[in-house]
């Protein structure tokens, strides 16, 4: 179970890189407000990834418990 939820933490930290990949694509190009956007995607995802992977440590602390 653990495994699992390591996996999707790393799909989602997946997720939170290619939108701050395409905000930095945008904020080079000098489109400012797509930029802006998907930063506060890439910000979005980002904390999902955290929240994902804080999960998957504690699942992991609690299969080393038993």
């Amino acid at each position: 179970m653990p495994k699992d939820k390591h996996m999707k933490a790393a799909m989602q930290h997946e997720l939170a890189a290619k939108a701050h990949k395409v905000a930095a694509e945008h904020h080079e190009k000098g489109d400012d407000m797509a930029g802006h956007e998907h930063s506060a995607k890439a910000h979005e995802e980002s904390k999902k990834a955290h929240d994902h992977s804080s999960q998957a440590h504690q699942a992991s602390e609690e299969k080393k418990k038993k």
